[in-house]
């Protein structure tokens, strides 16, 4: 790998993973078009650390904030004193952040054939499945649409939108980024802003919410897939290319950083519609060639056979 290769890699991770177009989606396109695989699984990892770094940086003082409300919280379950209604504000976006974690265990549940469910990401990302990228573009265009009339409609009602998290707008949250993380195509930082919307929160808060609780998955997913990298199941050494990871680290953190602020700009002018129209479009797009495909057997770009 280049560096020219890491800059672009990293410019592409920082902007899709925040912004609501599907991170996964991107990259299954990319692979599909280009007929290659994620082989650098070290770098893949950086990236994600890189991404990790732009949302510390935009929330650093939130984050030493929560932590210590999280602190308080546990203090007060040990000592017997805790009740949700009595939290401060604080204290209930860290306790509803843990809340909105735990659908994530589900992603471990045994489906059959030594898989778990979290493994339906990579038969997904085949060629043979690319219609489910399609879909899910599409899926996530009208829950974008869905959400944004939602706040709209709180707003021209004169009212304001819920700020403080309660244990079923946590778990709905928390399902919808399990089912993100299922189908590439389907932006978790879009489906989990618009599941907060369609529960009344205030979009600002629902927003604010979806890039702190998808922090420790960026986390979790950062630490299996280094383990994998740094200890292959082969056996075989790792070989590193330094300089060009780095670069494309940086390059992810920087771009990721001015994603997160410009997502938080367009939504607070209610500009979603550029986002809504661009994952309706792609989708359609991807839905047409996919079908094509399926009718031929044949990747269009490629012309390999189709792998299920």
């Amino acid at each position: 790998m280049n560096v020219f290769e890491a800059i672009f890699q990293g410019i592409v991770q920082g902007l899709t993973e925040f912004l609501p177009v599907s991170s996964s989606g991107h990259l299954t396109i990319c692979q599909h078009i280009l007929g290659m695989s994620e082989d650098n699984l070290f770098f893949s990892v950086m990236l994600h650390i890189g991404t990790l770094a732009a949302v510390i940086a935009v929330y650093v003082r939130l984050v030493g904030r929560l932590f210590k409300a999280l602190v308080r919280v546990c203090k007060k379950i040990f000592s017997g004193k805790f009740k949700i209604k009595e939290l401060d504000g604080e204290e209930n976006l860290a306790f509803m952040i843990i809340i909105g974690l735990l659908p994530l265990f589900v992603m471990f549940l045994p489906i059959g054939n030594g898989m778990k469910l979290k493994d339906l990401a990579d038969v997904f990302a085949k060629d043979g499945y690319f219609i489910v990228v399609g879909l899910s573009l599409l899926a996530t265009s009208a829950l974008l649409y869905i959400g944004n009339k939602q706040s709209k409609k709180i707003a021209d009602a004169n009212k304001k939108g819920r700020k403080r998290y309660k244990l079923p707008d946590a778990l709905t949250v928390g399902f919808t980024q399990c089912l993100a993380a299922l189908f590439p195509g389907l932006s978790r930082s879009g489906s989990t802003l618009a599941a907060s919307q369609l529960r009344g929160m205030d979009k600002k808060v629902a927003l604010d919410y979806s890039f702190l609780l998808g922090t420790p998955a960026i986390v979790a997913a950062a630490l299996l897939e280094g383990k994998d990298a740094l200890f292959p199941k082969d056996g075989q050494a790792v070989t590193v290319e330094y300089f060009p990871v780095i670069i494309g680290m940086l390059f992810a953190a920087v771009v990721g950083f001015i994603a997160i602020k410009l997502f938080k700009w367009l939504l607070a002018t209610d500009k979603m519609y550029v986002f809504i129209a661009y994952t309706a479009i792609v989708g359609a797009i991807v839905l047409v060639i996919s079908i094509i495909e399926l009718a031929t057997g044949e990747n269009m770009f490629t012309h390999n056979t189709l792998v299920f």
